[in-house]
């Protein structure tokens, strides 16, 4: 079939390489550092120089200004620099952006970074501590009086719906856990290597905003990863065989917060993946039938279940069972939960690893991944597939 659709960005950009620090809890490094670590691996990943980067691409919540890192990676002029808002949301967008810029002739070889340390510095799961005078902080007002300050706080309400809506119990979301920690245990670069989980485990780990428990929710990480995206015409003269971009996309639904859309009609889908999902069908002609790998952002187990009902793998209230008969090889990783909290752009780079068949977890024949950033933002996604 042809890579190339008049709707979409199949077949105009690909990755071509990866790179990524060590994943820590205390990386004792800055986090300028870090991200400059994680470029220049993912470049040499690649077998491309600094100086053939023209674009760099990033988070708003990153704090690694793209002149800064361009200055300290060695990389000389830039054509093309971006940066993506709402968090672990831009995740995916990050490629987006890149492989608008390279399918558009704006750049030619664009790196997408995140780095941080997330564990010894700022830690996100502790929640708000002090907002500056926002709209966004304004939406938070709603909520924060009645003691919902941190994320597990604000996703624990939509979990608890969700399993009063469809008669369950809290132990359908330790099938994720335990699945992604089953592919951590194997994988020599995640935290929790050689650390598997049981079903037991899950429940006996401690509350954190009930039906969360600890084992629901991610860690907290010090590292860098960084993704080389350019044509697909330059990636087949590289080191490694192209992830091709077959369609990318993102999405905001309506009545949309930020973790906070407590005022939808419904608190049992993400109806912001719902409009990624829908694109991505769309523009790739794909179905979820043809998908080998999913890759799910997986901040909160909760949301990995909800994912997988948006894009139509299972039925609503189905994706515990799902998860539990292995379905759909998910998060081979060992996800966020087992390998890093990279804000999903470790996800990015599993995803290649599975197209390029070099995955520790690798599912064989592996030829269409769908990757999703994170939920309950306005978020985004991929489906990156083999130069066919």
């Amino acid at each position: 079939m042809s890579l190339r659709r008049p709707d979409g960005l199949g077949g105009r950009a690909a990755v071509a390489g990866i790179g990524a620090t060590e994943f820590s809890k205390d990386s004792g490094r800055s986090e300028l550092s870090l991200a400059v670590e994680a470029v220049r691996a993912a470049l040499d990943d690649a077998g491309l120089a600094p100086g053939d980067v023209d674009g760099l691409v990033t988070f708003t919540m990153d704090t690694n200004p793209e002149i800064t890192v361009a200055q300290a990676a060695g990389i000389g002029e830039l054509s093309f620099f971006s940066r993506v808002h709402y968090g672990g949301g831009a995740a995916c967008a990050t490629v987006q952006q890149a492989a608008l810029a390279v399918a558009a002739g704006v750049a030619e070889v664009v790196v997408c970074y995140r780095a941080f340390n997330e564990r010894s510095g700022r830690r996100f799961g502790s929640g708000v501590q002090r907002r500056e005078p926002s709209a966004e902080g304004a939406a938070l007002g709603w909520q924060l009086p009645f003691g919902l300050l941190t994320p597990a706080s604000w996703v624990a309400m939509a979990a608890q719906r969700y399993l009063y809506e469809y008669g369950l119990t809290p132990e359908v979301f330790g099938h994720v856990a335990v699945t992604d920690r089953r592919y951590a245990a194997t994988n020599p670069a995640a935290w929790f290597h050689g650390k598997p989980i049981t079903l037991a485990d899950h429940a006996a780990s401690r509350w954190i905003a009930e039906p969360l428990r600890l084992l629901d929710c991610c860690q907290e990480t010090d590292g860098g990863q960084a993704v080389v995206v350019t044509t697909p015409e330059r990636a087949r003269d590289l080191r490694h065989p192209p992830a091709v971009v077959l369609a990318a996309a993102q999405g905001a639904g309506r009545k949309q917060e930020a973790m906070t859309s407590f005022y939808r009609d419904g608190l049992t889908g993400l109806p912001e993946m719902g409009v990624v999902a829908r694109q991505l069908w769309r523009t790739s002609g794909l179905r979820p039938a043809d998908i080998d790998v999913g890759i799910l952002y997986d901040h909160f187990t909760p949301f990995v279940l909800m994912q997988l009902e948006e894009f139509g793998f299972c039925g609503p209230g189905e994706g515990g069972d799902f998860v539990a008969a292995d379905a759909l090889p998910v998060n081979t990783h060992g996800g966020q939960l087992g390998e890093a909290y990279l804000h999903g752009m470790n996800g990015i780079a599993e995803a290649v690893r599975q197209l390029r068949g070099t995955s520790v977890n690798q599912v064989p024949g592996a030829a269409r991944v769908l990757v999703t950033a994170g939920t309950g933002v306005p978020t985004s996604g991929l489906v990156l597939g083999t130069d066919d």
